[in-house]
């Protein structure tokens, strides 16, 4: 039986998977860095979620771990570049789950989308949906509605 690198050098090119043995270890890095810096506890609150343009993307899973990481910032990233040169950059965001979740789960949180996608300027409704609002008895309730599809329409502009 071959081991999962045999198989995956079969697949991929030496330039490949020495990139993402580079991206496996930065990862698995991060438990060291917190614990190095005395901060070992956030271990099971935070963890790395991506690294773009050589900065790191922190994610915690309570603002309080987001300040504390943050008073250590300068020394994490120290420590980063110290293993990894290329890191110039943390940056901090919260979870929307606790991280005890997320590791038993074994899946990441779903990415946001960076934009949304952009409603036409020229939006005309089918004739089938002009007589949606019909279905609600409350007038109020149907303009608040027709309110909200204008404002859902202007954020949407690429302007």
């Amino acid at each position: 039986m071959k081991k999962a690198g045999e198989l995956l050098s079969f697949f991929f090119d030496e330039k490949t998977l020495d990139k993402a043995q580079g991206y496996s270890e930065l990862f698995a890095f991060w438990a060291s860095a917190v614990k190095t810096h005395k901060i070992a506890s956030a271990v099971d609150h935070s963890r790395i979620v991506e690294c773009e343009r050589h900065v790191l993307l922190i994610e915690a899973d309570h603002p309080g771990w987001i300040q504390l990481l943050q008073t250590k910032q300068r020394e994490l990233l120290r420590t980063f570049r110290g293993r990894f040169p290329d890191i110039t950059g943390i940056s901090f965001r919260l979870s929307r789950k606790p991280m005890q979740a997320v590791q038993a789960e074994g899946i990441e949180d779903p990415v946001e989308p960076k934009t949304l996608p952009v409603l036409q300027e020229t939006y005309s409704p089918k004739a089938s949906e002009t007589s949606l609002y019909d279905t609600f008895e409350d007038p109020e309730l149907q303009e608040t509605l027709k309110h909200l599809k204008q404002g859902i329409i202007a954020r949407n502009k690429p302007w």
